[in-house]
This record gives structure tokens, C-alpha cells and sequence, in this order.
């Protein structure tokens, strides 16, 4: 699929860019892989680990910056949307700079792939966007249906843009599992709330699903992975067994439990064996055969919730992922 072709990677130097890009090498030929980001001493470092690889270019720009974007993405095949103003407290605090960087910065994306000839664009989603209590939430959504109608906004173009869709990646920047590993050494660790739950998923689990998007897309679809939820405090105590919990409350915006699908998307969703489609519900194209293919149609009313999940991770996967990531997470 990516033999010979260039890919775009926006937000490139995160969590995501840096399991995606290896993997891809690894996996595929691509003739290029551009790592789009706005942080130079992020894709300094990152260079590093692609010192003899001509096929790993970086490019400085942000995709506030639609001029930027334009010259960025000639010759591109194929875009991965990553980039994000994404911690909730962060987005709560500074509104005005998360509308800028997931809705606006989405916008320019569009219409740049859609002028420069981009083959398909798939876009990183949130649980916290479906039925959003919080900006981040609220500005993925937005951000989600824009991709969405970006298919029929393309006209006569062949850019097709589809959105993948998942929960709290393990060990990525700023997440409960490095976060818990950092302070573990006080004895304490703060809880928001005693019953939280999360869904889980590892970066590779992430970077298949966004290969399988690229693969199976018509446009519009948008891909939800079938992942494992866990308590908040059990993850806590896999990570430090000897600390005490200190209830501290939810954080502004915070929800208790996270939705990936909601009762509204049922009526548009399908099942497949190892994930999920909710397709699009504009344009009647939730009835396109070549979107469905082989999925089951799920009952009117279903919900993908982490607290309702019918998988569960145990303390000992957790463990285990743990010391097989120790290097990566930071564990000593």
C-alpha cells in the first residue's frame, strides 16, 4: 500500500509519530516519510534514531499555518493527522489555542490535501469525542466531522478522508502510566475518582489501525478499535503495590467512564472482528455496500462504553506490557 509512495505524518514528533514511523519503515517501502511538527528540538531528537535513513525527512511548520501546509504536503500520497492540542486541563485553560490547532488546523488540512492531490488522509480521533463534556472532546468531534464532510467537500477530487478512533494510549506522553511511574517513589497517588474506568490501547495496536484505515476506506468512515477497559486504581496498583490512594476529584472536563460509540451511532455502526465502523451519516452514504462489506449491522441503542466493556484488562497484561516497555515508559 505504501511502497514507493510519500507520507505525511502532522503532530509527527508525539507519542503516535514515533511508534508509526518506525513500524511503517519496517513494514512497508515507503519512498518517503515527512515528519510534520512545529517543536525542533522534539524532531532533533528524533532524528537521531533515523540516522542513515534517507527516507525520514522532518519539516518545520504547524498546521495553523495553511501556506505552510501547502508546501509541506507537495507530493504527499498519503497524510496521518496527528497533531493535537489534546490534554483536557490544558484545552480547558487555553480555549482559544485548541480551537486554533484541532479545528482550524483541521480546515487548513482539508482543503490543502484536497488542492495538493492527496490520495487519503486518515485522522487520529478521541474517545472524549464522542458525546463530549469537555473541549478537547468538543473540538475532536468537530474536528471528526470535518474529515467526515471533507469526501463530499473534495467535488470532483479524488482526496478521501476517513478518521480512526480509540482510547487512553499506554504509556504515550502525559497519560496515567508514565504519570503514576513519576511519582510512585512519594507513596502516595492521586485519584480522581475510585470508580473511573479507561479504555486501553498500545501505540501498535494505534498504528494497525490507522494501516487497516488506509487499506479498507472509501471515505468517511470513522475506524473504532475493539480495546480492553481497566479500573484507575487498579492500574495504580500494578504500577506502585505499596502506595496509598488519595481521592483528589475529577479534573475539569474529566468524565468518569468514556464513550467510543454512543446510542446515536448505533444506528450508523458495523462490526467487524477486531473493530468497529461507524459510517457516515450525511448523504446516505451509511448505506454504501463497498463502506459496509462484511460487517454486522449492531442493534438500535448499543453502547461502547469503558465501564460496560465486556473485555477487561487484568493486573498481570498490565504487568506484563509493563516490563516488556520498561525502556520506553521510563521504568528504572
Amino acid at each position: 500500500m505504501f511502497d514507493n509512495k510519500v507520507i505525511l505524518i502532522t503532530g509527527g514528533t508525539g507519542s503516535f509519530g514515533n511508534a508509526f514511523v518506525p513500524m511503517t519503515l519496517a513494514k512497508y517501502n515507503p519512498k518517503k516519510i515527512i515528519v510534520y511538527s512545529r517543536d525542533e528540538m522534539k524532531q532533533w531528537e528524533m532524528a537521531k534514531k533515523f540516522p542513515n535513513d534517507p527516507r525520514v525527512r522532518f519539516f518545520i511548520g504547524d498546521v495553523r499555518d495553511r501556506e505552510r501546509l501547502y508546501r509541506a504536503l507537495d507530493g504527499v500520497d498519503y497524510v496521518v493527522h496527528a497533531a493535537a492540542t489534546k490534554i483536557v486541563p490544558t484545552a480547558e485553560y487555553n480555549p482559544f489555542e485548541c480551537v486554533k490547532t484541532n479545528v482550524i488546523g483541521a480546515m487548513n488540512l482539508i482543503d490543502a490535501c484536497i488542492d495538493k492531490g492527496v490520495k487519503r488522509v486518515v485522522a487520529l480521533s478521541t474517545d472524549k469525542a464522542c458525546s463530549p463534556a469537555n473541549l478537547y472532546g468538543a473540538t475532536k468531534l468537530a474536528s471528526d466531522k470535518l474529515f467526515i464532510a471533507g469526501n463530499s467537500y473534495a467535488g470532483g477530487h479524488t482526496t478521501r478522508f476517513a478518521v480512526v478512533r480509540y482510547g487512553n494510549v499506554m504509556g504515550s506522553r502525559g497519560s496515567v502510566i508514565p504519570f503514576f511511574l513519576s511519582i510512585r517513589d512519594q507513596g502516595v497517588l492521586p485519584i480522581t475518582d475510585l470508580r473511573m474506568t479507561r479504555f486501553m490501547i498500545t501505540l501498535e495496536e494505534g498504528v494497525d489501525l490507522v494501516w487497516h484505515a488506509f487499506d479498507d476506506m472509501e471515505g468517511g468512515e470513522i475506524y473504532v478499535k475493539k480495546i480492553p477497559s481497566m479500573l484507575i486504581t487498579d492500574i495504580a496498583t500494578c504500577v506502585a503495590p505499596e502506595a496509598a490512594h488519595e481521592v483528589v476529584g475529577i479534573r475539569p472536563g474529566e468524565k468518569l467512564h468514556e464513550t467510543m460509540i454512543g446510542p446515536e451511532d448505533s444506528l450508523y455502526t458495523y462490526e467487524y472482528k477486531d473493530h468497529y465502523k461507524i459510517l457516515p451519516a450525511i448523504h446516505d452514504w451509511s448505506a454504501c455496500a463497498l463502506r459496509i462489506k462484511n460487517g454486522q449491522k449492531l442493534p438500535e441503542g448499543f453502547n461502547y462504553s469503558s465501564n460496560t466493556n465486556t473485555q477487561w484488562m487484568t493486573s498481570e497484561e498490565l504487568k506484563t506490557w509493563i516490563l516488556a516497555n520498561r525502556e520506553k515508559i521510563g521504568v528504572i
